[in-house]
């Protein structure tokens, strides 16, 4: 476990992120292209093929389907992505308005997250926006989450710690999924391909912000609510990141997906393994040094199968083993 994190350099930290916000950002309608024809929603454009980046493109079912399908079926799981995100950055603000709502004056956490609100008001546009020109109906996540999710922000302010806990879930592996399409030098359409550029820049910064709040807190906290979080960490984790990765089987089977591929891609096959694997590296490096990896909370990481080495940095390229 590393040395607390002070209140003045975790104050100087969202300063920097605040400037950050300031000096680069990006706007949904003016930053991206929607009505180029390059950045056209056309079906039978085989850049919209899966990326060999995400389990399901990696999958042998999906490489045998006729090329038309593969583009039916990428264009579907970009659209059912972006939603699920979209649904996702709501939540965020809507739990970020709850928790500066009780902010004291001068508290640096107010402009910063302000300055996050305004960024992911954004994300949400271009998300949806890009879900709109598909015209795939996604209704995104599964109905339990659309329904729980309109009580989850009140976390904000009740239970912080576990509400930014869960806003890692969500944000890790859709940057996780996004990097990894953008490294694999496969094509990728531009139009998605331009949307992850913009996520990435920001949602750096949003991640950052989770890690240094989690940073600074966690090891303040008494043994019984830390050792809580230790527990619940690794299911927030894995539950929220299920939610964001795994289509509902309804959806997929409406694109012909079978239900089995479904099961096998998330999470039995190879490929499906090691990307669950890979999506937490970074969370548990956060864990480690905030001390919640520890004798009663790494048999639970194992058990989600989302136990292993840590990242030594932030975004450090993971191997191609799998150590479940």
């Amino acid at each position: 476990m590393t040395a607390n994190l002070t209140r003045k350099a975790y104050d100087e930290r969202l300063r920097t992120l605040s400037e950050g916000s300031v000096n680069v950002n990006f706007n949904a309608f003016t930053d991206i292209k929607w009505d180029d024809p390059e950045f056209a929603v056309d079906t039978s454009d085989p850049r919209w093929v899966l990326t060999s980046a995400d389990a399901l493109g990696a999958h042998p079912w999906y490489k045998e389907q006729p090329l038309d399908v593969q583009i039916r079926i990428g264009i579907w799981r970009w659209a059912t992505i972006a939603k699920v995100g979209m649904q996702f950055e709501n939540l965020l603000m809507r739990g970020a308005l709850d928790y500066v709502y009780q902010l004291g004056n001068r508290n640096e956490e107010f402009r910063y997250l302000t300055h996050e609100i305004t960024e992911e008001t954004h994300h949400t546009q271009m998300f949806q926006e890009l879900v709109n020109r598909t015209g795939v109906d996604t209704p995104g996540g599964k109905r339990w989450f659309r329904q729980l999710s309109r009580v989850l922000p009140l976390f904000g302010s009740l239970y912080p710690e576990a509400f930014f806990t869960g806003i890692l879930a969500g944000e890790e592996p859709i940057d996780h999924l996004q990097k990894a399409a953008l490294r694999s030098g496969e094509p990728v359409h531009p139009l998605p391909q331009r949307i992850m550029q913009i996520h990435i820049a920001e949602e750096a910064r949003h991640i950052s912000f989770a890690h240094e709040f989690l940073r600074l807190r966690v090891p303040r906290y008494g043994k019984a609510r830390r050792g809580a979080l230790s527990l619940l960490f690794p299911v927030i984790m894995r539950v929220l990141c299920d939610v964001i990765m795994i289509p509902d089987r309804k959806s997929a089977a409406e694109v012909g997906i079978p239900a089995w591929v479904v099961k096998e891609v998330f999470w039995k096959s190879e490929d499906g393994r090691k990307m669950l694997h890979d999506l937490f590296s970074d969370v548990r490096m956060l864990a480690e040094e905030i001390g919640l990896m520890n004798k009663a909370s790494r048999p639970v990481w194992k058990a989600l199968r989302i136990a292993g080495r840590p990242a030594r940095f932030r975004g450090e390229p993971v191997p191609h083993a799998v150590t479940d």
